[in-house]
């Protein structure tokens, strides 16, 4: 087949329709849309039995986002989401993806399918081979298939010429076992979806606090005086964070969000569950909503931070001195700067009137319980890990930190994708972690630092990897700069997916390919030693089980454990170790994991309880880095001043999307209905470019004197700031440069790309 043909999603060519935004999010309407996605794609009772288990204690957690539980009652109604049943729906849908439908459809044929459409094929029933040349996946035995594997990386001259990357939805068990297997192979190329999202989060908040998780939990949030959300949707990432909001609001906290656009979910919810609620209108969110420019963020805090200080210098009581003297160390250099700081260049950079500066600061100044969420609006650029570090240098100021209803709070998105790290999955684990592992395993772990995602790429590009291993996931989609993440995956002798449907990134292959079928966090797990559960660990760092409850869609799926478990042997054959026991009884694992992971004492015991437990986190104690002191740092003003004709445009996603699947091709709340293909615009910008709604567009990046295009996109007037546009992922993707990465954390800079904007 061509190498240049099926890496670049077609789109459906139903006419694209705009409507008004919406101004509330979820009320009875996102109900209606859960009834009619259960519908539509599942059997109702099965549907039923799903969701009243979903988020419950002792059934199975949510395959979306990583949003804790409620530890006391939680919903009997359905502990859930919109989004959540869509997931749901998602991974247990009645249509199959067979061996049937792979003989039918060639692999040219599923390309010319929309992602929308080739993720509604079904489930993958029967692990599949694409051989050299072939072009059709056909289906292949387990042990085939192993052997393939075994084959291609004995066939590396280093076992750094592989690359295996992780989704985060694999659980702890796995993720712990594949890391382990990898390593025992010899190398430290673990690239996982964290380095595409919160990397820089865990690299500012290790700087500063000492540790790279939230210091939050979900208490906390309804003990706040004020909440503070920079660069984060939850009404469509994490609409079960809008029952937090709401709960705050109630007990009479503040919120301001921080956000280049206008989003229903950040300013008014109503409540489905609650049917005063509904009759009422819900509650108001955002008591100041800031739409700074896209990367304005530093400009809006740093002008934060100045007028603080001129407040403290003025005798006005703003700090809290007995922290900053007893729990931090750096406060002087800060404070020097901060004192010296362009007040007037904060604003241009930030977009923000000298007016809502005050009206921020004055909520700022009258309250001591302060959290600060956000997500990837903050981590996503060139200065990610230096605007975290001015979050938390906002909340040491006020002793915001290591106390009830205060904190740092990252809202992660994948369920578990914060499990995966701290189980190991990581390129650069620190020296402890392989001493321990080692010892367990009976291996020696390497030490030398192993590729990151974005360093992958390059790697495959560069022809320095041979085989791409991927736990979950739809890497092609989810990477930056498509065309180089293309080829890069073509230039490797093998791919493996370990995938439950179909997505883009089996179509752009290897010489030979495998697809490997696993269950579901919905599906029945037994093994030789009875059902099995496995774990994961929420955004707030509290680690619960997770059961399934539906009969497995196919005899031939196995477990991501499996997998792993029967990999190794094959692989590593001659070790020491029994690897498919681990297979047989996942409290196995788990004890291999309280040997390796510090906070996992007793931990087969631990997580047979109702909620779990949490892990060990320093910054609620107020325990922080080496040195015991959280640190204050001095971090430079942004400077995105553009030329006349540019633009900057951040990725997002749609209300029918999570991460890289494409639930449908609406966006409800932004008031697109049947379009993906979407250039959101200041109306001012779209007049002077003499350009009228859904006019096509080219848009084009130029980065390091490389240029990047996509074309024939819609123009949508949205309330944005001048300037800035909008675009959703991963249609967007091309214009991400492999080399524009956030300073530290190589976090792809998706959330600020330069453009020019051609009209057709």
């Amino acid at each position: 087949m061509s190498k240049n043909n099926t890496h670049r999603a077609p789109q459906s060519s139903q006419e694209t329709k705009v409507s008004a935004p919406k101004k509330k999010a979820v009320g009875l309407e996102a109900v209606q849309k859960s009834i009619q996605q259960m519908g539509r794609y599942m059997d109702m009772p099965k549907a039923l039995k799903a969701s009243l288990k979903m988020n419950q204690k002792g059934g199975f957690d949510c395959p979306g986002c990583a949003w804790p539980d409620p530890e006391d009652e939680r919903s009997s109604i359905g502990e859930y989401c919109e989004n959540g049943i869509k997931a749901l729906v998602e991974e247990a849908t009645k249509n199959r993806a067979n061996p049937s439908f792979f003989e039918k459809h060639s692999v040219q044929d599923l390309a010319a399918l929309s992602d929308f459409e080739l993720g509604k094929s079904g489930r993958i029933t029967h692990p599949m081979y694409l051989a050299k040349g072939a072009s059709h996946y056909r289906p292949i035995e387990w042990k085939q298939a192993y052997a393939l594997i075994n084959q291609h990386l004995k066939s590396c001259d280093s076992p750094d010429e592989a690359v295996f990357y992780t989704s985060g939805r694999t659980s702890n068990e796995a993720a712990f076992l594949y890391g382990a297997f990898v390593r025992a192979f010899g190398t430290n190329n673990l690239p996982d979806c964290s380095n595409m999202c919160h990397e820089s989060s865990g690299s500012a908040l290790s700087n500063t606090v000492g540790i790279g998780k939230g210091s939050v939990k979900l208490e906390d949030l309804h003990q706040a005086d004020l909440i503070i959300i920079l660069g984060q949707n939850p009404g469509t990432n994490h609409p079960r964070m809008l029952n937090a909001l709401e709960k705050n609001k109630m007990n009479g906290g503040k919120i301001v969000v921080v956000n280049p656009l206008k989003e229903a979910g950040l300013m008014h919810y109503t409540n489905p569950q609650k049917p005063f609620k509904i009759l009422s209108g819900g509650v108001s969110l955002a008591d100041e909503y800031v739409q700074v420019k896209v990367n304005g963020d530093m400009g809006f805090l740093k002008a934060i931070l100045y007028k603080l200080h001129q407040l403290e210098k003025k005798g006005e009581d703003i700090y809290d001195k007995d922290f900053i003297k007893e729990y931090t160390e750096g406060f002087e250099a800060y404070s020097d700067q901060i004192g010296q700081i362009d007040y007037e260049k904060c604003l241009i950079e930030s977009g923000i009137t000298d007016e809502q500066i005050d009206r921020v600061v004055h909520l700022i100044q009258q309250n001591k319980k302060i959290i600060a969420c956000w997500a990837m609006g903050l981590t996503q650029h060139k200065n990610g890990v230096a605007t975290i570090q001015e979050v938390v240098n906002l909340l040491l100021l006020k002793g915001s930190i290591g106390k009830p209803g205060a904190g740092t709070c990252p809202v992660r998105g994948h369920s578990n994708v914060q499990g995966d790290r701290t189980m190991g999955i990581w390129e650069k684990m620190p020296e402890a972690y392989h001493q321990r592992l080692s010892k367990a395993f009976n291996i020696d772990s390497p030490r030398h630092h192993g590729y990151d995602t974005v360093e992958s790429i390059k790697a495959m590009y560069e022809n320095k990897v041979k085989v791409f291993f991927a736990m979950g996931g739809n890497f092609l989609s989810a990477a930056p700069d498509t065309d180089i993440t293309a080829q890069g995956l073509q230039n490797c002798d093998l791919t493996v997916h370990v995938s439950t449907k179909p997505n883009r990134s089996h179509l752009v292959h290897g010489s030979e390919a495998l697809i490997l079928p696993c269950r579901g966090r919905t599906e029945i797990d037994e093994q030789k030693s009875g059902y099995q559960f496995v774990s994961v660990e929420n955004s707030m760092g509290q680690v619960h089980s997770s059961k399934g409850v539906l009969p497995p869609i196919s005899e031939h799926l196995k477990s991501e454990i499996n997998i792993v478990c029967e990999m190794a042997d094959e692989v590593l054959g001659t070790s020491d170790m029994d690897w498919l026991q681990f297979g047989d009884d996942y409290d196995k694992i788990r004890d291999k994991i309280e040997e390796v992971i510090p906070g996992f004492d007793q931990y087969n015991q631990r997580i047979r309880t109702d909620t779990g437990f949490y892990l060990p986190n320093p910054a609620r104690d107020r325990s922080f880095t080496k040195t015991g002191k959280a640190k204050f740092t001095v971090n430079a003003l942004t400077d995105n001043q553009l030329e006349s004709h540019q633009y900057t445009l951040m990725t997002l996603r749609s209300h029918d999307q999570y991460n890289t699947t494409i639930y449908g091709l609406d966006d409800r709340y932004r008031g697109i209905k049947n379009g993906r293909k979407i250039i959101f615009m200041n109306m001012s910008d779209m007049q002077k470019q003499g350009l009228g709604e859904l006019d096509l567009v080219h848009v084009h990046s130029y980065f390091q004197g490389e240029k990047r295009s996509i074309y024939s996109f819609k123009v949508v007037p949205y309330d944005i700031p001048s300037g800035c546009l909008a675009a959703y992922f991963p249609e967007a993707n091309p214009l991400v440069a492999i080399n524009n990465v956030a300073d530290i954390s190589n976090t792809p800079a998706s959330k600020r790309i330069i453009v020019e904007i051609e009209k057709i």
